[in-house]
């Protein structure tokens, strides 16, 4: 096989002979003028940026797009699930449904955003994958764009992949046009909607259409403007309560500032850049502080000798929340004091009277907060000493965070041990449920154990069973997907084995002579463990090259804040855009 390299002026007219790949056609690949074109090499002995050059042109086949699809989509889901929901039945459930959704997802058209139907896929997917959702939901994910794109039925799902995500994708298209069941968005008629679907579908199939709805949020831009604040307001009135009391604190808090951001543009910016003003330099303010009491923390003798861990998470205070409390309840900008939070999160040394140990524990903590910040009593709470009706404990802190330079709001604090941080998200009246329309503490209790069930079951589906694996003995995250290709389990991936794999997601068989060509560079005609981490490595440096152009493009269009009248930008991005389609 010749491998003919070109720079853009200086063709080079010595080609490069590889060995034993008569089927491959010849590449062109662009490379720096410094070159020697008369020593031949192997692939992996190629400098990495040429390497990864000439595996990315012979991956511009149809099947060795799809394998790099396949490969980096399981890849990247994998690495954000924790090792509590990835057991080696999940990952091959993971695995079945991006195999099956791949190939059906490139005959879909674009979505109505713009956006590819995999893209839409993925992203929904990784929402799921970062709240820690089972690969059920997370596959439920996958597959509804193709489900609602009619080229895959429940069915076909069930038959494929299993009942459990057929039956996800059922409940979530039931609850597609949920909102249709009320004449009005009114506070009432919102309540009681929100109040049935926790009562009568799965709360899987709630959170994965939070998902779907989040990801909608964020690409509302194509829509016109009546539009965007007819979706805001169904969001802001059903979805983001919904979130709430269920516990996914990460969806609401989205859902709330996006809805805000639709509905109210110009009094989002206003509280936008008030909170922004807070910030300082290129650290945020909240990391700053909770390094800094981490380390009092940790330098402390009593806690290093009852505590075995600290944990501390900050958060900022959303624009949707700080919004009511300037509006709605009619506070002053100061007494606002949880702009910036810390949660403080202690788990004792285990032993005798762990639950008292841990309480002085706390208090500890306040002693130290205090030597560090001055307090505010006044706005200072002990749920510890007197615990709220339904159990809840915690210590309750505002600190004046202002220094000579600056002045700002006071930070709020909250103290607790991790079996009072269980006891506050988990409780049978937790202010989730409240938020959610279930202030009935029987009801809200019998709601947490249908919750529970519901996931206790999947866990179960999805629980491996015993083998002669060794205890102990962790499988690597990124030899899972290898040894799922390796389906006889002889440590390589043979030619048969691609073409295999290739033939599922719809390709010719040739594409995988091709592949194994370019991959095996021992020329044994396999691919070792080794061989196929290197194309991994290939595949996530590409994946994040696509990634951070767009985080870029961001960050610079808000930093800039160009102007566009000249309409340069759009210019010489659509001449961008045809040079890119034509190479």
């Amino acid at each position: 096989m010749e491998l003919h390299l070109h720079s853009n002026s200086h063709p080079f007219s010595k080609p490069i002979i590889l060995p034993k790949c008569p089927s491959i056609s010849t590449y062109f690949v662009p490379v720096s003028l410094g070159w020697r074109e008369k020593h031949p090499r192997l692939l992996s002995e190629l400098p990495f940026s040429r390497r990864t050059a000439a595996v990315e042109m012979t991956l511009e086949q149809p099947g060795g797009k799809m394998v790099v699809e396949l490969v980096g989509a399981f890849n990247e889901l994998t690495e954000r699930m924790n090792n509590t929901v990835l057991s080696t039945s999940s990952s091959r459930l993971l695995f079945k449904a991006l195999k099956l959704s791949i190939p059906i997802l490139h005959t879909l058209p674009p979505t109505s955003d713009g956006r590819s139907p995999l893209e839409k896929a993925l992203s929904v997917a990784v929402v799921l994958a970062d709240l820690q959702m089972d690969a059920e939901v997370i596959s439920a994910g996958i597959l509804r764009e193709g489900l609602e794109g009619g080229a895959i039925s429940i069915y076909e799902v069930k038959d494929r992949i299993g009942i459990g995500t057929a039956h996800l994708l059922h409940e979530s298209m039931r609850l597609k046009n949920i909102s249709s069941k009320v004449g009005a968005l009114d506070d009432e008629s919102a309540s009681a909607l929100r109040k049935f679907c926790l009562t009568y579908y799965d709360i899987r199939a709630i959170i994965l259409d939070l998902a779907l709805k989040l990801d909608t949020m964020r690409h509302l831009d194509y829509l016109p403007r009546y539009k965007q604040q007819v979706i805001s307001l169904e969001v802001m009135k059903i979805n983001a309560p919904l979130a709430h009391a269920i516990g996914t604190n990460i969806l609401s808090l989205e859902l709330e500032d996006l809805s805000f951001l639709y509905l109210f543009p110009c009094s989002y910016l206003y509280v936008d850049a008030w909170l922004r003003s807070h910030e300082t330099g290129s650290k945020p303010l909240i990391d700053i502080y909770k390094e800094q009491l981490l380390q009092s923390l940790r330098s402390d003798p009593f806690l290093a000798e009852t505590v075995e861990n600290i944990s501390i998470e900050g958060h900022y205070k959303s624009r949707y929340s700080t919004m009511k409390k300037l509006l709605r309840d009619g506070r002053k900008p100061e007494d606002v004091n949880d702009i910036l939070g810390l949660r403080v999160v202690l788990s004792p040394a285990s032993g005798l009277n762990s639950s008292e140990v841990g309480e002085k524990a706390c208090y500890r903590v306040r002693e130290i907060i205090q030597s560090v910040w001055k307090e505010l009593p006044s706005r200072s709470k002990d749920y510890i000493a007197r615990p709220k009706a339904n159990g809840y404990k915690s210590l309750h802190m505002a600190v004046d965070i202002s220094d000579n330079c600056k002045s700002r709001p006071l930070m709020e604090i909250q103290v607790r041990t991790a079996e009072m941080d269980m006891m506050a998200a988990g409780g049978t009246a937790s202010h989730a449920l409240y938020k959610g329309g279930l202030t009935d503490p029987e009801e809200a209790k019998r709601l947490k154990a249908i919750m529970m069930a519901a996931a206790e079951l999947a866990a179960l589906r999805l629980k491996d069973l015993p083998s002669g694996t060794p205890v102990g003995l962790e499988i690597d995250r990124r030899d899972r997907v290898f040894r799922l290709l390796d389906k006889n389990g002889d440590g390589k991936i043979s030619i048969e084995e691609l073409m295999e794999i290739m033939e599922e997601l719809g390709a010719q068989g040739d594409d995988a002579q091709e592949m194994m060509c370019i991959l095996d560079s021992n020329s044994d005609g396999s691919l070792s463990s080794d061989e196929f981490d290197l194309f991994q490595k290939q595949v996530e440096l590409m994946r994040n090259l696509e990634d951070r152009d767009a985080q870029y493009k961001t960050l610079l269009n808000k930093k800039l804040e160009m102007a566009d009248s000249s309409g340069l930008i759009q210019a010489y991005t659509k001449k961008l855009g045809d040079r890119l389609a034509m190479n």
